[in-house]
């Protein structure tokens, strides 16, 4: 029997186990897909996020950007990060380096999938596999969550959300990450190194990728010349409710753990932070702590994230959020360094 099972290989769950290898536990890593992962998502790292790899001897490359900048109908507002710069680094790069340190500390990796998940008050086991603990970090579609019967079916599915990525060739023309509101959704424009950037389009149901970018004229020139680097994927719906983290002997973070929407840029900060909490909880061998910090650490983000998506949904309200940004900068600034 091992000390610690996680479901998942993405960012959050090589996190988890590199603080639980450097923590001493035996800790394996379970998931089905072989290789460098890919996923479609913004790329850009906070502060925060920056640090926290560096904390865990992780330093993948990418290109900084100082704040993040807000563009609509003419009108754009800065906020520059008070202290360092974050980072957008190419999601396949970061997932190679967290591999490498997580390999380095003789985490087992294990190509499989998630099966029956079965608890007694001394292990958890699936997928023939024992441990005291399981933490799942296996995303959006989470297969843990699932088999604990977690999920919490949605209100509606007709204001679901949903994501498109794609890069393209071409020198960043900012150093800020922009974010560019259209009608009815917003485009994150990354730079992720010093000849490409990433273009993230999140908007409800059926998302037009190119119909969405032509709304903003100097945006499609110059994406429309440019040489597409990566293949068009998606993700979503963006929103999972969960009725709780913890169930016995498994727990659960990342998008895995609940997600509200990814306006505010705050998902690897959070998750590696509840990975973080939730192997602070295997240590105490107290699983029930780790809810409570979940709380704790995703408070900010649920009510500012949820806010903004609400405001974002209103016919008459989303026409002034730039236009509000701008006439009060400070407070725009401050926001944005809170979460960054």
């Amino acid at each position: 029997m091992i000390d610690l099972l996680i479901a998942g290989a993405g960012p959050v769950g090589l996190v988890t186990a590199i603080h639980a290898a450097q923590a001493g536990l035996e800790v394996a890593v379970i998931e089905p897909r072989s290789g460098t992962i890919d996923k479609a998502c913004g790329e850009g790292l906070m502060p925060q996020t920056v640090e926290h790899l560096r904390s865990i001897n992780v330093d993948a490359p990418g290109l900084d950007f100082v704040g993040i900048r807000y563009i609509s109908g003419g009108k754009s507002v800065d906020a520059r990060f008070k202290n360092q710069p974050g980072r957008g680094v190419r999601r396949t790069v970061l997932h190679e380096h967290l591999k490498s340190r997580a390999t380095e500390l003789k985490v087992r990796f294990i190509e499989g999938k998630v099966s029956e998940i079965v608890q007694s008050e001394q292990y958890v086991q699936t997928a023939g596999i024992r441990s005291r603990y399981l933490i799942g970090a296996d995303g959006l579609h989470s297969t843990v969550r699932n088999q604990l019967n977690l999920d919490v079916a949605p209100k509606s599915t007709s204001t679901q959300r949903f994501g498109l990525r794609q890069h393209f060739y071409i020198s960043p023309w900012s150093d800020f990450v922009e974010v560019y509101w259209s009608t009815n959704a917003e485009i994150y424009v990354t730079p992720v190194d010093d000849q490409t950037v990433g273009i993230a389009v999140l908007g409800t149901n059926k998302i037009d990728f190119w119909k969405i970018i032509s709304q903003f004229p100097e945006l499609n020139a110059k994406l429309s010349a440019a040489k597409p680097s990566s293949k068009l994927r998606g993700a979503g719906p963006l929103r999972q409710t969960v009725r709780a983290r913890t169930l016995s002997r498994s727990l659960l973070v990342g998008d895995a753990s609940g997600y509200v929407d990814a306006l505010t840029g705050e998902g690897m900060r959070i998750g590696f932070e509840e990975g973080k909490a939730a192997v602070n909880a295997v240590l105490a061998n107290d699983p029930i702590a780790y809810e409570k910090e979940w709380l704790n650490i995703t408070r900010s983000y649920r009510l500012l994230a949820g806010g903004l998506l609400w405001a974002s949904s209103q016919r008459f309200i989303r026409p002034l959020i730039v236009p509000t940004a701008v006439a009060f900068p400070r407070v725009f600034r401050q926001i944005v360094n809170t979460l960054g």
